[in-house]
C-alpha cells in the first residue's frame, strides 16, 4: 500500500454505471481521475440488469418519469444529456440493440457490452491528456475535508483531490455490495437525506389477502394505481408472497406502508357486458364463464368465487363491474431492498446544484446516480438518470 497520498484532480467513488460514465467524461476533459470500487470488478449491477441484456435507456425519458421530493430537479441534467446522446454512444461502439415495449432499449447481446463501452470511454481519456485509473477492492473508504481538498483513505491507499464524486448508489440489492455510503457521506458534510426506501419492488400480502398467493405464477394485463401517482397499465404477476410484475413494481415506488392499491382487471373493457344483453342468462355459471372469456383461467376462477353477486339485478351487476375495475389490495410491506431494483429517497436534491450535481454547502463535493433522491420508472429510466447526472458532474469537476 502506498505510503504517501496520491494526488488526482478528481476521485470518483463507485464504479457502477454513473461512476464509470462520470470518470470517462471528466477524463476526456483532461482531468486526472481515480475511480475507486469496493467490488473486485466494476459494473456488477449493470451486468445483471435487464435480464443480462441491460435496459440501458428509455427513448421516451422525460422529467415526469421520475419521483423526487423536488420534481423539477431532473430537468437540467435530462436536457443536457438525453437518451439520444447515449444511444449515439452505443452505436458508436457498434453495440447491436433493440427496442421493446414502451421505448425500452436493450442490448441484443450482453450487458457486458455496456460495461466494456464505459471502460473504453475511460481509456479514451488519454487522447485528451487526461487519465482514468480504475482501482478495485478499495474497502473501508473514509473521507475528510482538509483545507481546499478532500482526503480519501481506504485499503487501496490514500488519495487527495479537489473534486470528489460520490457514485456509490443506494441500498438495493445488497448482495452485490450496496451500502449506505452516499447517505453517510452526505450527512457527514451536513447535507439532508430523504429517508431511503425500496422501490421497483414486489409487495407482500398478508391476512385474508394472502389467499391470493394460491395463484402464484398467474399473470394478467391490468391497470394499477397507488394512492399517489399515476396508474400503470402493464402486467401483474401473483407470487408466493404477494404481487409483482411490471405494473406492481411501477406503483411500488409511489406506495407507502398502510396505503392500498386499486387494480383494474379489465382496463378499457366492460367485463360483464354480455350479462346485460337482452335475455342473457344470469347465474353463477354464466358469471364464471364471462370472466373466463376475458381473464386467465385461474384468476377468473378466484374472482368468480370472491366477487360472486348475491343478486342478479342490474344494480348489483353494475356494482360488481365497478369492483372488478377497482379491486383493492392492502399490502403489508415490500419485499425489501434485497428484491428492490432501485432505492427511492436519498441525498436531498435541494442540497445540490441541478446543473452540476455539486453540493451547495460543500464546493467540490458531487453526488450522482441512485444515491440522489431521484427514482425513475421501470424500463431504462434509472440508467438514463445515471448517464445524465454523471455527465452533468463530469463536465463540472
Amino acid at each position: 500500500m502506498p505510503t504517501e497520498a496520491r494526488k488526482f484532480d478528481v476521485v470518483v467513488i463507485g464504479a457502477g454505471a454513473a461512476g464509470m460514465m462520470c470518470a470517462a467524461v471528466a477524463g476526456q476533459r483532461g482531468r486526472r481521475v481515480a475511480l475507486l470500487e469496493h467490488n473486485a470488478q466494476p459494473g456488477r449491477k449493470v451486468l445483471i440488469s435487464g435480464g443480462g441484456r441491460a435496459n440501458f435507456t428509455n427513448i421516451h425519458a422525460k422529467p415526469e418519469n421520475y419521483i423526487s421530493d423536488n420534481p423539477h430537479f431532473v430537468k437540467s441534467a435530462l436536457a443536457l444529456y438525453t437518451p439520444r446522446h447515449f444511444l449515439g454512444l452505443v452505436e458508436r461502439y457498434s453495440v447491436a440493440w433493440h427496442e421493446k415495449t414502451l421505448g425500452q432499449l436493450f442490448c441484443d447481446g450482453s450487458a457486458r457490452q455496456i460495461v466494456d463501452l464505459l471502460l473504453a470511454e475511460c481509456t479514451r481519456a488519454k487522447d485528451s491528456g487526461g487519465s482514468v485509473e480504475l482501482i478495485c477492492n478499495a474497502h473501508g473508504v473514509r473521507v475528510e475535508r482538509r483545507s481546499d481538498e478532500f482526503a480519501i483513505a481506504c485499503t487501496a491507499g490514500e488519495f487527495r483531490c479537489a473534486a470528489l464524486v460520490i457514485a456509490t448508489g443506494g441500498l438495493s440489492i445488497p448482495q452485490l455490495g450496496a451500502t449506505g455510503f452516499a447517505y453517510e457521506t452526505a450527512k457527514q458534510f451536513g447535507l439532508n437525506v430523504i429517508a431511503p426506501r425500496p422501490a421497483l419492488v414486489p409487495l407482500v400480502l398478508s391476512s385474508e389477502e394472502s389467499a391470493w398467493t394460491a395463484l402464484t405464477g398467474v399473470s394478467a394485463m391490468v391497470e394499477v394505481r397507488a394512492k399517489h401517482g399515476p396508474a400503470f397499465r402493464e402486467k401483474l404477476l401473483v407470487t408466493h408472497r404477494g404481487l409483482s410484475g411490471p405494473a406492481v413494481l411501477q406503483v411500488s415506488s409511489y406506495w407507502r406502508e398502510g396505503e392500498m392499491l386499486a387494480v383494474d382487471f379489465g382496463p378499457g373493457t366492460k367485463l360483464l357486458a354480455s350479462l346485460f344483453e337482452k335475455n342473457a342468462r344470469r347465474d353463477a355459471a354464466a358469471f364464471r364463464q364471462v370472466l373466463r372469456s376475458a381473464l386467465p383461467q385461474r384468476l377468473a376462477g378466484h374472482l368468480a368465487e370472491t366477487a360472486m353477486p348475491e343478486k342478479w339485478t342490474n344494480a348489483v351487476l353494475e356494482e360488481t363491474e365497478r369492483r372488478l375495475h377497482a379491486w383493492t389490495f392492502h399490502p403489508a410491506a415490500t419485499e425489501g431492498f434485497a428484491k428492490a431494483e432501485v432505492t427511492a429517497g436519498g441525498v436531498d436534491t435541494r442540497e445540490l446544484n441541478s446543473k452540476t450535481m455539486e453540493a451547495r454547502k460543500m464546493p467540490g463535493l458531487f453526488f450522482i446516480g441512485e444515491g440522489v433522491d431521484v427514482t425513475g420508472w421501470l424500463g431504462g429510466f434509472n440508467f438514463q438518470w445515471a448517464w445524465s447526472s454523471s455527465v452533468a458532474a463530469g463536465r463540472a469537476v
